[in-house]
């Protein structure tokens, strides 16, 4: 069960996904009342109903709102307190770009976490492993990676989450302690099933559009500008675009990012390792 102190983010969270979804459950009785009492309101019960619903929709598209739950968009007050940081890479792991990626972090002694695809991870078990061996941490970023997952139901999230959960459980050994959502896009369904599977959601507080933006200097410019203790970066190894030399742009973009933290005094850390009070 998930724990938070009287003021914590967290519970402000919470608050926040309670209030947001209580006053949608409240429209919807105001609306079906005022159509049962006045038939001829039904206009604007059913136009005040679909705003409702756009609302949560364009909260569900935006991937660092807290409204919808609990969301890690900065590591924790403790962890920004030692001066620490994340640097989280997402959509692998792939057979030519996560080994390098891997190389470079060892040797800048740097710990990262991994986004892993569940079905990927099937197809390059031993990648995931040396991750792990390597001292990085492997967490949930869903078993398909569909495109559509924030239209999912409930049951379907959860059992997407669950597949994730376990085939990196078998693979790795180490059961996932957070999710991203494919493209940080979710509903309201997710928070429960996150809840139920013991997850915590983690977003970012700076990514660089790596998928799609070519330019390195442009990917590094928007990392370096929120390069401070308490930050989570957001990086690909899976899709990554290339530069026009077909380098991965991380691989161009990384070496940069590292040691301008390092002379910033800043630690880069797993999520997990920075869960510690």
């Amino acid at each position: 069960m998930r724990r938070s102190l009287p003021g914590s983010p967290m519970r402000e969270a919470h608050w926040r996904r309670r209030l947001l979804l209580r006053a949608s459950a409240v429209l919807h009785l105001l609306a079906l009342a005022a159509v049962l009492i006045q038939a001829a309101l039904w206009p604007w019960a059913l136009a005040g109903v679909l705003l409702n619903h756009l609302l949560i929709a364009a909260v569900g598209l935006w991937p660092r709102s807290q409204w919808l739950g609990p969301n890690w968009t900065r590591l924790p007050a403790a962890a920004a307190a030692r001066h620490e940081i994340a640097l989280t890479i997402d959509d692998g792991p792939d057979p030519v770009v996560t080994p390098l990626v891997l190389d470079l972090l060892e040797r800048y002694a740097v710990r990262a976490t991994f986004f892993v695809i569940g079905e990927k991870a099937l197809r390059y078990p031993a990648l995931c492993r040396d991750i792990v061996r390597r001292g990085h941490a492997v967490e949930n970023h869903s078993q398909q990676h569909r495109h559509y997952f924030s239209l999912l139901g409930p049951r379907a999230m959860a059992r997407d989450l669950q597949a994730a959960q376990d085939t990196l459980i078998s693979i790795t050994g180490q059961r996932p302690l957070f999710f991203r959502a494919p493209a940080g896009l979710r509903n309201p369904f997710l928070d429960p099933v996150l809840t139920r599977l013991g997850l915590r959601l983690a977003s970012w507080s700076a990514r660089g559009f790596d998928t799609r933006v070519k330019d390195a200097a442009r990917v590094q410019g928007q990392l370096i500008n929120d390069l401070q203790a308490g930050a989570i970066l957001l990086l690909h190894d899976g899709h990554a675009a290339r530069t026009k030399r077909g380098t991965p742009v991380l691989l161009e973009v990384l070496p940069a990012v590292l040691t301008r933290a390092a002379g910033a005094g800043l630690r880069f850390v797993t999520l997990r390792q920075a869960l510690s009070p």
